[in-house]
């Protein structure tokens, strides 16, 4: 790794960072050679070998992340640029401590207890996670003076808003899932943190990510597991669902650009859509992966399912305007690197 030393490289947390999105940003940030404690509690919401596996390209091994509490010194791949620490945002007294140690100048907060149809078998882990865990990083932030606070907000807070594209100022009072309220939620706590501290927060609203590395349970690792061991896969509302599924280096991008630059926004509490701006409709998408794998999909048409949303759509002019934001990733690309990323690492694993 050819790392740049920057002047100006910042101590930066990123709460998550054994997740799909926590674990690019991670990587990303310290090729650019800033100082990233990543966080996260390793939960088995799914497959957590994956988990264990993004790790390892960040250079922690497995024995080391397996530990509770115990920070590692510094990755093997990113040597002095990356650490690691198994924690739950829940446990305020050891996170406060964690703050208190590493003097933090900015927080990325993407740990949370992720899906929408999961929220309504298990509740209470989404408010564990999403609401106790958030508050969490609020008083620490607070406590610690940490400069600016970017944390992941979801399109689902739109609910079923036939309104679009999805605007920042549209109304988001009715949210459809539980998912969806708790991520409401830390939009409006974070609206307090910054009225009453002086604290700048940037919640993104993220719109379908999809991309090597990706979750188990996402539409795009569903159907090229299916597709590719050629067993059937269930298209929910037959099929009459559109996506704005966005690229993750499109959105790595962006998480970077609202953490490491000024916005001509003076608001210390900024809200932002972060999606490609270009829905896709869910055949349309099942199309290209049938593409890019040579196979054809064997598709079950199902209903629509509780807490789903009929289409997701971002307006993101707002996040162009501040941050010169500009996905540019076409979905046949975006799906032929996962599925290509797929391939290699069931290869491996």
């Amino acid at each position: 790794m050819n790392t740049i030393k920057l002047e100006n490289s910042k101590k930066i947390l990123v709460t998550g960072a054994a997740g799909f999105i926590g674990f690019h940003l991670s990587k990303k940030l310290a090729e650019l050679g800033h100082h990233v404690v990543g966080l996260d509690n390793i939960n088995g919401y799914y497959d957590i070998n994956l988990k264990y596996a993004r790790l390892k390209e960040l250079g922690i091994t497995k024995t080391s992340a397996e530990q509770f509490l115990q920070q590692t010194d510094s990755s093997i791949n990113y040597k002095g640029y990356f650490s690691f620490i198994r924690m739950n945002l829940e446990d305020k007294e050891n996170l406060l401590e964690l703050f208190e140690k590493e003097n933090f100048d900015l927080v990325c907060n993407l740990a949370a207890q992720a899906g929408v149809r999961y929220s309504i078998e298990n509740p209470q882990a989404y408010i564990d996670s999403n609401i106790q865990g958030f508050i969490n990083v609020l008083e620490c932030c607070r406590n610690y003076q940490v400069s600016r606070l970017v944390y992941a907000s979801s399109s689902s807070v739109y609910g079923n808003s036939d309104e679009v594209p999805f605007k920042e100022s549209d109304n988001v009072d009715f949210p459809i899932s539980l998912y969806a309220a708790t991520k409401k939620s830390n939009e409006l706590m974070a609206h307090t943190y910054s009225h009453l501290f002086g604290i700048q927060t940037i919640g993104l609203r993220f719109f379908t990510v999809y991309g090597p590395w990706g979750r188990p349970d996402m539409a795009l690792f569903l159907f090229t597991d299916a597709i590719l061991n050629n067993k059937p896969i269930k298209v929910f509302n037959n099929g009459d669902l559109s996506r704005d599924f966005t690229y993750i280096d499109d959105i790595i991008e962006g998480v970077i650009a609202t953490l490491l630059r000024d916005s001509p926004k003076k608001e210390l509490y900024q809200l932002y859509n972060i999606g490609n701006s270009k829905p896709v409709k869910l055949l349309d998408f099942i199309e290209a992966i049938e593409k890019t794998t040579e196979k054809i999909a064997e598709k079950i048409m199902m209903p629509m399912q509780a807490g789903d949303v009929f289409q997701t759509y971002a307006d993101v002019n707002e996040l162009q305007e501040s941050y010169t934001y500009k996905p540019d990733t076409p979905i046949e690309e975006g799906v032929k690197e996962f599925v290509d990323w797929y391939k290699k690492y069931f290869e491996r694993h």
